[in-house]
C-alpha cells in the first residue's frame, strides 16, 4: 500500500513522459495497447495512471485513442469514449461489445523497445 502511494505522488518526469511519448507514438493504426503495457515497455511497470494523466495533458498530440484500460475496455466517459471508440473503428479496429477484440488489434512492444 505504501509503494502504491508513493508511485502516485511521484514527481514528474520529463525522461519518464518522453518515454512514454515515444510507446505511445509507435502504437501503429489498427493496434491499441493497454495503459498498464506501456508504462511497462517505457521501463515504468505500476505507472499506468501516469500514462493516462499524461495522455490528458498532451492536447491531443499523441494517438490517444489506441491506448485503452485493461482487456480492451474503453476507459473514457460519454462523448470522449464515443469519440476513442470511431476514431479506433475508422482506423480498422473491431471491437466484441464494448471492449475491442484484443485477440486481434493488441499491439506487442518489440523486445528492444523495451
Amino acid at each position: 500500500m505504501e509503494v502504491a502511494r508513493r508511485l502516485r505522488k511521484a514527481p514528474g518526469s520529463k525522461t519518464r513522459d518522453e518515454a512514454f511519448r515515444g510507446m505511445i507514438r509507435s502504437i501503429p493504426k489498427g493496434k491499441v495497447a493497454t495503459y498498464g503495457q506501456v508504462a511497462a515497455a517505457a521501463g515504468y511497470p505500476l505507472y499506468h495512471r501516469h500514462v493516462a494523466q499524461l495522455l490528458q495533458r498532451s492536447g491531443g498530440t499523441l494517438p490517444w485513442q489506441r491506448v485503452v484500460g485493461a482487456g480492451g475496455e474503453i476507459k473514457l466517459k460519454y462523448e470522449a469514449a464515443l469519440e476513442q471508440r470511431m476514431r479506433l473503428e475508422m482506423e480498422g479496429v473491431r471491437f466484441r461489445g464494448k471492449r475491442v477484440d484484443m485477440a486481434e488489434h493488441q499491439h506487442r512492444f518489440r523486445g528492444w523497445e523495451l
